[in-house]
């Protein structure tokens, strides 16, 4: 994750560059279409195999700029939401504070598990690696498939997923930092059992305080949320995409890697963000298709009828 965030970084960066080039800047017209937060630009989000074209691809400019502007609406995304949305928030928070009463029960009950069971470890052990460098390897092929046979969607979902992966990796790396909440798989001295606790700000991994939120299960989430939005059109996708990263989430806690609590903020945090990611790509994709044809006008002459006459010539471009 470590390296996930350095990336954000370096690409935040070269979004400042490309904006400051650029006074019409396109972050200002993505945020100032940010109040229709289910559509984009007040029209259902078209995710037909035909809206993937030339106009509405991503380049390396637009790449920048959109990830630039999902840091930026991630980070005053609670500034901007809409009274009807607290309520789930409210509701989500609910259901964390029981993952929080639930945190010891699960740990023993994971831990005994994988005590008792062999077969369970090397499962385990598998699907949090698939979680790790196994998904950056399967968004490359992807992404790879949608290059070599010119599959604009393909090529342009997985650009955002790797745009929703960075974004939420630089959360969760904020939330680490902040909440410096001790890993299950650490005993302080002369302590019997784990404590969740919560060590507040750390610069370093003292304590295991790297716990909150679970990383693998906010990458996982924020990658599977933006294939599962993209090809929601395909039933079987979503349930592919969003079980795989709920595997990888469970499989945290049996590795004894993270609290249920974390796992389930992680979840939440990816899934946001992939929402997020979508909308703000398909806000482009909007202002793209709806970009006014600018052109140029041309004094001139032509012969007519045997004498000449002035002309004037318009062009779109």
């Amino acid at each position: 994750m470590k390296k996930i965030i350095l990336s954000s970084l370096v690409a935040l960066l070269a979004v400042h560059n490309v904006q400051a080039q650029n006074t019409d800047s396109l972050a200002k017209k993505l945020d100032s279409l940010r109040a229709h937060p289910d559509s984009s630009g007040g029209r259902k989000i078209n995710t037909n195999q035909t809206a993937y074209n030339e106009k509405t691809k991503i380049n390396v400019p637009v790449y920048f700029t959109l990830l630039g502007t999902d840091f930026t609406q991630e980070v005053t995304g609670p500034f901007h939401t809409r009274t009807s949305a607290w309520h789930k928030v409210g509701g989500f928070v609910v259901l964390e504070g029981i993952m929080f009463a639930l945190d010891k029960p699960v740990q023993r009950y994971a831990t005994d598990l994988m005590e008792r069971n062999s077969s369970y470890r090397g499962l385990s052990n598998f699907v949090t690696n698939f979680g790790a460098a196994y998904e950056g390897y399967t968004l490359a092929a992807l992404g790879l498939y949608g290059w070599a046979f010119k599959n604009q969607k393909i090529k342009t979902t997985t650009l955002l997923a790797t745009q929703s992966y960075l974004v939420a990796g630089a959360v969760e790396a904020l939330g680490k930092f902040i909440s410096g909440r001790q890993r299950p798989n650490y005993l302080a001295d002369g302590a019997t059992e784990p404590n969740p606790t919560f060590h507040g700000p750390s610069f370093s991994a003292k304590h295991g305080s790297t716990s909150f939120p679970s990383g693998h299960t906010t990458a996982a989430f924020a990658a599977a949320t933006v294939y599962a939005e993209e090809y929601r059109d395909f039933p079987w996708v979503p349930y592919v995409a969003y079980g795989a990263a709920t595997l990888i989430g469970l499989s945290r806690i049996t590795e004894n890697k993270h609290w249920i609590s974390d796992v389930f903020a992680g979840a939440g945090l990816g899934y946001i963000t992939g929402l997020q990611v979508v909308r703000n790509y398909h806000r482009y994709a909007y202002l793209q298709n709806h970009k006014e044809k600018k052109g140029s006008v041309t004094l001139g002459v032509q012969f007519n009828y045997d004498h000449l006459e002035p002309a004037l010539t318009y062009r779109f471009r």
